[in-house]
């Protein structure tokens, strides 16, 4: 399978099987890491329920590569302010802060037991760029809006638009990542949410459609 190169090749090899999706610059410190992080989920998993993916070797695709086969659509700049809303056991804000250490990535999410879990796998991880809020999205209260506002299996995008738009900053975009394209739901958006982009992801070792649904808030949604 090849994947479309959008960054540039990887710096140092991966160790065979935890290759990131084309196109993704990672280093061996960052696939190791990431190992870590799966290595936690999968422990966690066992007693808080945080994801209804049992085996590691489908925790590495359907959610590891899943979530940094965004990062070629996402802006490539040094710093940026990223919240994920319902992140449930950190995807894709996790694998994010540890391909992007230079981010700040704010990972919510109502249920305690997963934040309690996203807490101590930041502690673990050393991912002092993280940090873990209990919250409805509906509830939270941030100091400063997000340039990215992203979601995986959170809402349909209606819901999501509407709940999350006056947390993005100026020219910020919210990011919703889905399986097939929802059409449906695409035309079911309010008038003052645009469209801007809806790339088709190729995410290895997942042989299943995903797609992202980029959006534009009006300037009237905007923080």
């Amino acid at each position: 399978m090849t994947h479309p190169t959008v960054m540039q090749r990887t710096r140092e090899p991966a160790p065979s099987g935890s290759h990131p999706p084309g196109g993704v610059e990672i280093s061996a410190d960052t696939t190791a890491k990431l190992d870590r992080y799966l290595d936690l989920l999968a422990k966690w998993n066992r007693t808080y329920n945080l994801t209804a993916i049992r085996e590691r070797s489908r925790m590495l695709t359907h959610h590891v590569h899943d979530a940094l086969a965004v990062l070629p659509y996402l802006p490539q700049t040094a710093s940026l302010r990223l919240l994920d809303v319902g992140t449930g056991g950190g995807v894709p804000g996790i694998p994010l802060a540890i391909a992007r250490p230079q981010w700040r990535i704010v990972l919510l999410d109502a249920n305690h037991k997963k934040v309690a879990f996203l807490t101590q796998a930041a502690i673990e991880l050393r991912l002092s760029n993280v940090q873990p809020v209990a919250s409805r999205v509906e509830d939270y209260v941030c100091d400063a809006p997000f340039d990215i506002v992203i979601s995986r299996a959170f809402s349909d995008l209606r819901s999501f638009a509407q709940l999350s738009s006056r947390l993005v900053a100026p020219g910020g975009q919210l990011v919703a990542m889905k399986g097939a394209l929802p059409q449906g739901e695409i035309d079911a958006l309010p008038p003052d949410i645009t469209v801007v982009a809806t790339p088709s992801l190729r995410v290895p070792g997942l042989d299943a459609e995903r797609h992202l649904v980029v959006m534009q808030p009006g300037a009237a949604s905007s923080q």
